[in-house]
């Protein structure tokens, strides 16, 4: 497995940046996530642009031009030849003397497998309410203080991930948005929140006898809801059945179904769009 750093390849053994790092001292960075599907990077102008983004938010120049970015993204896929994977991208504070001070950024890019999986396995996913405020939440940033820290608070209450709400008002999981099924809308919360590539997808979907809306909620709405669902580069949309131990809806997630299904139409067409990496 070879790992990109400052565009240029290492072997994952050889492959290192200095303890100095601010990633290492602060925990100062940003990242980005995408996934290959058979060599081919999904929605990958999206990912860039957001990640160009985070960098300026953040005040990190990206020592690349997106051009070069976007080749060794391509260069990293050929050698590693994965064609199911995830790609991270990280931007570092880079190396301070003082351990404060920010610096030229480094520029990590790693490549694992990833199983991709297209259709729902058992009912969803549990999430357990937790009252926290990501800080910069607009921001795609190493900083999963929060999350990491709570791992045994979720486990211990039977769950499988955090949601995450302020003074009773929705946000979002650590790694996935969230959205709710009324009568007639789906629902995602507007505000304080990281907006996901897939949920900017979702946001542009036609269903059926439904509004899909940007709109904050609280809690009470979640358990009212007819259905729940998150979406993420990796789960698509993924269907939510309980929260605070509390099941969501009737169980059939059918428009957790529809939505995901739009979603795979969707991935098709990016992916036939894309040049082929490998030949």
């Amino acid at each position: 497995m070879y790992v990109s750093i400052n565009n240029q390849l290492f072997s994952q053994e050889e492959a290192n940046i200095s303890v100095s790092d601010l990633s290492v001292q602060r925990g100062y960075g940003i990242f980005d996530f995408l996934k290959t599907i058979n060599y081919k990077p999904v929605f990958l102008e999206d990912y860039l642009n957001r990640f160009y983004h985070s960098a300026k938010e953040m005040h990190l120049p990206v020592p690349f031009s997106r051009t070069e970015l976007q080749e060794a993204i391509e260069g990293l896929i050929d050698k590693n030849n994965i064609p199911n994977s995830g790609i991270k991208i990280i931007l570092t504070g880079g190396y301070s003397e003082d351990g404060y001070t920010m610096s030229k950024p480094n520029l990590v890019i790693v490549q694992s497998p990833l199983e991709i999986n297209e259709h729902y396995a058992g009912n969803g996913v549990s999430l357990v309410t937790y009252n926290h405020q990501r800080q910069i939440p607009h921001v795609k940033t190493i900083d999963y203080l929060q999350a990491i820290r709570l791992q045994l608070f979720v486990k211990e209450r039977g769950a499988e991930d955090l949601l995450y709400h302020q003074n009773g008002f929705i946000r979002e999981c650590p790694r996935a948005n969230f959205f709710i099924v009324t009568e007639k809308e789906i629902v995602t919360p507007n505000s304080e929140i990281l907006k996901g590539i897939t949920r900017s997808k979702i946001l542009s979907l036609k269903i059926d006898g439904y509004t899909i809306v940007e709109r904050d909620f609280k809690l009470e709405d979640v358990y009212k809801a007819k259905e729940a669902f998150i979406s993420s580069s990796t789960k698509n949309a993924f269907p939510v059945y309980q929260v605070d131990g509390k099941q969501i809806g009737d169980g059939q997630n059918k428009i957790a179904k529809l939505v995901n299904g739009q979603l795979l139409e969707l991935i098709k067409l990016n992916q036939e769009q894309v040049a082929d990496i490998k030949v």
